[in-house]
């Protein structure tokens, strides 16, 4: 049986460009269907991409997140192949994405990029992109040279067993450390990055959603490795609790040294408590996703 392939795209006000991109793809996969999912544009992009041969789907709740919580759970396929709708990836490198995901078996495969327009990445995003890969780096033990990367290929049992918590353009933080804290293969192939066309704008915000990327860095920091965010906790207020203890300006007001010292006790509780859930959702997750086979390859064995 021969592997089902979906193209997915999620897009917002790309009519400019993304006939190309529906039509790169069916050139270069012409037996993958490809499905673009409309956010709320306010220009033609649906009936442009309708037109260029894809499948069309709306998506009301507006951000990234959300279509492709939307994508992931309405779409059934053996590989999973999304992009952004702005003409700005190599396309052309499908294929061996693809490859190397059926062929090293592997959950995820990221296009990692490689500027060929200095336009092509605002200094803004290229130092964001830089902080936030150095933080997911450090703080999930996940080693990826381009985090925020739109374009990546997924296996099923990827897909299926991904719960998406962000609206917006958080989401690619959520993949890489939900590859990280399940142990999920992964691997990055060097992509070619362009310019979007001339007349066409990036949504992204390089404040506004860059702080939304911190904030939910710091969540899943809080909600993947608990244990480790409360004794950070704990240390602060066992450091607290020596410092007012000893500090003569301090050492006869009671109430900080016991709100220090029992803030010590509850944050160590709290990280051992949440620990122990912790394991407990990786393990049903881990039997979800031993639930789908993966993609025969043909071993001859």
């Amino acid at each position: 049986m021969s592997t089902q392939v979906a193209v997915i795209i999620p897009c917002y006000n790309e009519e400019l460009s993304i006939a190309g991109v529906v039509h790169k793809a069916r050139q270069v996969l012409p037996e993958a269907k490809i499905y673009v999912y409309d956010n709320n544009s306010t220009d033609k992009t649906a009936d442009i991409a309708a037109e260029a041969g894809a499948i069309v789907r709306f998506v009301s709740q507006q951000g990234k997140g959300s279509v492709v919580r939307r994508m992931f759970a309405d779409i059934d396929a053996d590989v999973y192949v999304m992009t952004d709708g702005d003409m700005t990836y190599d396309l052309d490198t499908l294929p061996f994405l693809i490859d190397t995901l059926i062929s090293q078996q592997k959950d995820m495969v990221v296009g990692t990029r490689k500027e060929q327009q200095q336009e092509a990445y605002r200094s803004g995003h290229r130092f964001g992109n830089a902080l936030f890969t150095f933080l997911v780096r450090f703080l999930f033990n996940i080693k990826q040279t381009d985090m925020l990367s739109g374009l990546r290929v997924f296996s099923k049992r990827f897909v299926k067993t991904f719960s998406a918590y962000s609206n917006g353009f958080e989401i690619e933080t959520e993949l890489n450390v939900f590859t990280s804290m399940n142990a999920l293969p992964f691997a990055e192939i060097e992509t070619n990055y362009f310019a979007r066309p001339e007349g066409s704008f990036s949504k992204l915000s390089t404040y506004k959603d860059g702080l939304k990327i911190l904030f939910m860095i710091s969540r899943l920091f809080r909600m993947e490795r608990p244990l480790l965010f409360y004794s950070i906790i704990a240390l602060l207020c066992a450091a607290a609790t020596v410092f007012f203890a000893f500090n003569p300006v301090y050492s006869e007001d009671f109430p900080f040294i016991l709100y220090t010292f029992i803030g010590f006790w509850f944050s160590l509780f709290c990280g051992i408590v949440l620990n122990g859930q912790v394991k407990n959702k990786r393990e049903n997750i881990r039997l979800t996703y031993l639930s789908y086979p993966f993609i025969k390859n043909d071993d001859n064995c």
